[in-house]
């Protein structure tokens, strides 16, 4: 059995905030055969989305590097920073309006990580929609 991935790249600078990125995220969602049925799916990743690129802008102090993957299991989701610290999960207390951003990515996605890479690090979370064998 062949397999069909299709993917997406787009860099993000820190000049455009996230709006730019979720936008992108939900336009390039909308072309795969699962999106319609699964909108849940789509909303989280476009979640994830904005809390990755919105780490790489406040934390890094980087432009943020998205690419997107559908290998007809997994939709894929790495962001790529300058910044080669690796985020470290906090906890939040109510009245914190930030600090979330890690903890939000490990809840909606199936499997996530990161790594250090050349030149900065990638944080990367896999989305497993339900609907992606009526393809």
């Amino acid at each position: 059995m062949a397999v069909k991935a299709m993917g997406w790249a787009h860099s993000f600078p820190m000049s455009e905030g996230v709006r730019a990125g979720r936008e992108w995220t939900r336009e390039r969602l909308a072309s795969l055969p699962w999106a319609a049925a699964e909108p849940d799916t789509v909303d989280a990743v476009v979640l994830a989305v904005s809390e990755l690129i919105t780490n790489a802008h406040v934390h890094a102090h980087s432009d943020a590097h998205l690419v997107l993957t559908w290998d007809g299991d997994c939709l894929h989701v790495s962001v790529h920073d300058e910044d080669p610290t690796l985020p470290r999960p906090r906890r939040s207390e109510p009245g914190d309006v930030g600090g979330r951003g890690v903890a939000i990515v490990q809840q909606l996605a199936d499997e996530w990580g990161m790594r250090c890479q050349r030149h900065g690090k990638a944080v990367t979370a896999c989305f497993r929609p339900a609907d992606a064998a009526a393809e």
